[in-house]
């Protein structure tokens, strides 16, 4: 990334230069003959003068660099003087090699001329194009080949996670795009796979059959209310619900995004990412311009690290800014999960200009955003990537291929720290069908005759709602957005009955398979489900069977209805450590 300022004309009325983190200062343009300005800005009659960017470290002070480079701070007025000075053929040099050298000088040289003299066009350009493709997993079974079947009746992109090729193909389709891949197993789900996938549908569960084994048209499944002795059939719950949820999370995070955001860089609480800046001054084009980047272990905006740039900007030599850019990242930072790029700084009230490329080559076109800053406040900046123009050469590249957040490989701006968001408002990235039931093993006082046959048989089938909680569990520690549906009983039955949602692990009853996956497919686009585990059952009981006239069936819900009824922070788990509630 860059950030550049550049102007030709002296502010009217300066004020001091602050802005924390690695960045372009403001610069003086043109030719000046001992202008007076502030202390704390450009540049002095007697020599270059050295910016201090970081008004903590010493606000309004006009450092000089000596002969030996040493500085010693001066208070007194600051004039620009435009005059002829040795240019410092080395320092270019050093410039070329730290970013791996432009194709060739005269190249570079044309490209900065006409960076700093090129007007932007303000014609429109093309809107930036995301994908965002549906992965469900657990796509033959009951829930998931309905939530595969809703999903492309509304012409959304699906790709299916699936152990079964042939059995896929059969039942979604032959030109369903597919993963074949088992959870259980984390080398076979290679992220190349999951490139696209925006938001998952897990409807992944451990299989749970008849001892004696069902008929040959599944009549008991289908059934799913008459109590058999059950057995798992196949992997562990351990294996499905808990060791696959984790494998399973650690394949599509890069891809869904967190809450909170990817630090690109800067130091945050416990956590810091450090990126390789240097400078890129008006030493490229002639100019005697300098500028560098430091570390302060205490700068920041609560006491913490944060980066500091300093600059020499000088008019002579028709030089006049200074900026600060990274190397190219030897790996494209991907940030295709999210909507945009946050900067947290602190400025001196001009304007900037980020530059993102995604492309190695010097040359070459960058996408660009302009955003002001506030003098002396702290602010956080949002650039969303449809914002980000493409450039070439200072011109708009009418042109020029979408951004792409998955491949940034440099950056040039001053930020105490840059992080890519996702917008407001959040809604769910990973939507889980887990169950109904899965604190009740473990609830102290609980009467299990009362409770269905997983609760009274949670040991004898492996844990599986114990496992079937940590599996929730790793969820909602993952930092990706989600919502956790538990079903009560399934049932073959169609949707449409009136529902109860309920939070906190009580009810029992029985829903059809077909409404779980349309609230499946609604809670990705709620707001008001995002981050909410919560239980349904249908209205209808155990003993009544549901039917629907296909001549007039119920009209479709609103389960936005539903979830705005829901809390933050109930799952159930509170009441373990309490006085069980009656059913």
């Amino acid at each position: 990334m860059e950030c550049f300022c550049c102007s030709t004309k002296l502010p009217s009325s300066p004020s001091s230069s602050i802005l924390n983190q690695r960045a372009s200062s403001s610069p003086v343009g043109g030719r000046f003959s001992k202008k007076v300005l502030r202390p704390g800005l450009l540049s002095s009659p007697h020599s270059e003068p050295f910016i201090q960017l970081n008004d903590r470290l010493n606000p309004f002070a006009y450092q000089r660099r000596s002969s030996n480079f040493s500085l010693r701070t001066y208070k007194g007025p600051i004039y620009a003087e435009a005059k002829k000075q040795a240019w410092d053929l080395g320092r270019f040099l050093s410039t070329l090699y730290f970013f791996n050298g432009p194709p060739s000088p005269a190249k570079f040289f044309e490209f900065l001329i006409e960076k700093l003299s090129g007007p932007t066009p303000s014609e429109p350009v093309k809107a930036m194009e995301t994908s965002g493709i549906v992965l469900v997993a657990g796509a033959t079974g009951g829930v998931g080949r309905r939530v595969v079947d809703i999903l492309r009746k509304k012409g959304l992109p699906v790709r299916v996670l699936v152990r079964n090729e042939e059995k896929a193909r059969k039942m979604l389709g032959p030109d369903i795009d597919l993963i074949v891949g088992d959870i259980t197993k984390e080398s076979t789900l290679v992220p190349e796979y999951f490139k696209g996938v925006r938001k998952v549908i897990n409807a992944v569960s451990v299989i749970v059959g008849p001892k004696e084994g069902d008929t040959p048209d599944r009549a008991k499944y289908s059934q799913g209310i008459k109590f058999f002795e059950p057995e798992i059939k196949g992997d562990s719950p351990e294996m499905v619900e808990y060791i696959g949820m984790k494998n399973l999370i650690k394949a599509v995070k890069e891809g869904v995004g967190l809450r909170t955001g990817k630090l690109i860089y800067g130091f945050e609480g416990g956590s810091s990412r450090e990126l390789p800046w240097g400078a890129l001054d008006d030493v490229v084009m002639g100019g005697v311009s300098e500028s560098t980047f430091q570390v302060d272990p205490t700068g920041g905006e609560n006491g913490g690290p944060t980066g500091v740039f300093k600059g020499v900007v000088s008019t002579a030599n028709n030089g006049g800014f200074t900026s600060i850019r990274t190397r190219n990242f030897s790996v494209p930072e991907d940030v295709s999960a999210y909507d945009g790029l946050e900067l947290r700084l602190k400025g001196d009230g001009r304007r900037y200009k980020l530059i993102v490329r995604t492309s190695s080559d010097w040359d070459t076109v960058g996408y660009t955003a302009s955003f002001d800053t506030v003098d002396s406040q702290w602010q956080s900046i949002r650039l969303p990537f449809s914002s980000l123009r493409p450039i070439f050469r200072a011109r708009t590249v009418l042109d020029a291929p979408p951004f792409d957040p998955s491949k940034i490989l440099s950056l040039q701006l001053p930020v105490s720290s840059i992080r890519a968001y996702i917008k407001d408002p959040i809604t769910p990235r990973f939507v889980h069908v887990s169950s109904a039931g899965v604190t009740r093993p473990e609830r102290p006082g609980l009467d299990l005759s009362k409770q269905p046959p997983a609760v009274r048989l949670n040991k004898e089938l492996g844990f599986i709602l114990t496992f079937k909680l940590k599996g929730e569990d790793l969820i909602r520690e993952s930092g990706v957005p989600y919502a956790i549906v538990r079903p009560c009983a399934l049932t073959e039955e169609p949707a449409g009955a009136d529902l109860i949602f309920d939070q906190g692990d009580n009810i029992t009853g029985k829903v059809s398979r077909e409404e779980i996956a349309r609230i499946c497919i609604a809670a990705l686009e709620s707001p008001y489900a995002c981050d909410k585990t919560f239980e349904v059952k249908s209205v209808i009981p155990f003993s009544e069977p549901f039917t629907v006239d296909p001549e007039n069936p119920p009209p479709e819900k609103d389960y936005n209805l539903y979830f705005k009824t829901l809390k933050d922070g109930i799952t159930g788990k509170e009441m373990l450590e309490q006085s069980p509630v009656p059913l």
